[in-house]
């Protein structure tokens, strides 16, 4: 039978990549180690990992195992704590993921309120592009995530936070550029950095571009918010995100609200269902919506 320390090792691995770094983590001679791994697939008659020259991954069946691991040791994690700080208020680790262009504004602020008013929890931030964040919270990396969506899937609930409009930032030379708003049959051709296309973003900005007849420039696949605002503030081409950005970002970039048709997106916090909301969990989560419902002057119509 797998024991907690078996998990412990196997995410360990995964999370590294390389036997030999997962043992020095774990402070074990990487023979042995190995040897654990080995012991684990003949146990559950099938391999875990794919090894090569370049490290080890999980097989599907790994990752199965790894999901299920880090659950529980997520959940013995949360037991301990609870049963010593019983009385004590919200205490433990809480791992929050945040898109980047949500991150330029609640990042800071949340973690200084919880430091504030939650002392006994540990922030774990995590800040990416929200596709990514996505993987994160189906491996039970992540106890909870802002994303750009309004329909649950499988393992994963949500919950309305605000909606936001897209503006377009850049393109001086489009349009009228003391205007808060710009049409976007205006953009039609215009050059554009945008995410790439697994992106949710750009799947919203090329059904808009579709539905107006514009023609849609993409001259650059790019999944970085910091690369395309530098590249559109520097005049060369425009790129199109989430209006908050343009409050928050220095020094300034020339930013309008795209009209006919407005592109908006539903922001909603995501947890898995899999992972029992802790005390520590549900005040990061009422902290999160104190600081949008604070902070409504970046979004367009809050929950």
């Amino acid at each position: 039978m797998l024991d907690i320390r078996h998990l412990r090792y196997f995410v360990c691995v995964v999370d590294m990549g390389s036997l030999s770094k997962a043992a020095g983590a774990l402070s074990i001679s990487q023979p042995s180690l190995s040897q654990q791994v080995f012991a684990m697939e003949y146990q559950l008659g099938v391999p875990l990992l794919l090894r090569s020259a370049a490290g080890v991954r999980p097989t599907d069946a790994g990752l199965k195992l790894y999901r299920h691991a880090r659950i529980v040791l997520r959940q013995m994690q949360d037991l301990e704590v609870d049963v010593v700080s019983e009385g004590g208020g919200a205490v433990g680790q809480v791992a929050v993921g945040l898109p980047t262009s949500i991150a330029a504004v609640l990042a800071v602020p949340l973690v200084e309120r919880l430091a504030l008013d939650h002392p006994g929890i540990r922030l774990q931030l995590f800040e990416s592009l929200s596709g990514y964040l996505v993987e994160l919270l189906c491996n039970g990396r992540l106890d909870m995530a802002i994303l750009f969506r309004d329909a649950e899937s499988p393992g994963v609930a949500i919950r309305p936070l605000f909606s936001e409009y897209l503006s377009v930032f850049g393109a001086p030379g489009v349009g009228d550029p003391e205007a808060s708003t710009c049409e976007l049959s205006l953009l039609s051709g215009v050059p554009l950095v945008l995410p790439g296309l697994s992106n949710g973003l750009r799947l919203l900005v090329e059904r808009a571009f579709s539905q107006s007849n514009a023609e849609l420039n993409v001259v650059a696949d790019i999944d970085s918010l910091p690369v395309m605002l530098a590249l559109a503030r520097n005049g060369a081409v425009a790129t199109i995100n989430s209006r908050a950005v343009s409050m928050v970002s220095r020094p300034q970039i020339l930013a309008r609200r795209l009209i006919n048709p407005t592109i908006s997106r539903p922001v909603c916090l995501c947890q898995p269902t899999a992972i029992p909301q802790t005390a520590a969990a549900l005040a990061v989560e009422e902290t999160i919506r104190t600081l949008a419902r604070e902070h409504a002057p970046y979004w367009d119509k809050i929950a």
